[in-house]
């Protein structure tokens, strides 16, 4: 009874380490730019660390499920000045094939 408690105490924290593993699979870490704000490369499907509340993972789902919608809008806190063109760029920092660089302009 005993070893079977220690064998599956072993394998819940084997396959918890896998699955954290897996989900931060090709993931950066966080970073901070030229101007202050965190980043965080991820491969597309993934929402960086601080997206984890979530409301503000919905926020950056959208800004990445609806770049037309955001592209056109202004962003509203006055980051023009930090080359921001759209309220876009408060989420999203840079994308490529399969890869999407985020920023925490908007979630702070």
């Amino acid at each position: 009874m005993r070893r079977t408690v220690v064998v599956l105490g072993v394998g819940l924290l084997l396959g918890a380490g896998g699955l954290a593993w897996w989900l931060t699979a090709g993931a950066e870490p966080v970073t901070v730019d030229e101007i202050g704000d965190q980043v965080q490369t991820l491969p597309r499907g993934q929402l960086p660390v601080f997206a984890a509340k979530e409301k503000v993972a919905e926020l950056y789902r959208f800004a990445v499920e609806h770049p037309d919608t955001l592209k056109w809008m202004p962003c509203m806190c006055g980051c023009g000045n930090l080359g921001h063109t759209s309220n876009r760029a408060c989420y999203i920092k840079a994308e490529s094939e399969g890869q999407i660089t985020f920023t925490s302009h908007a979630a702070t």
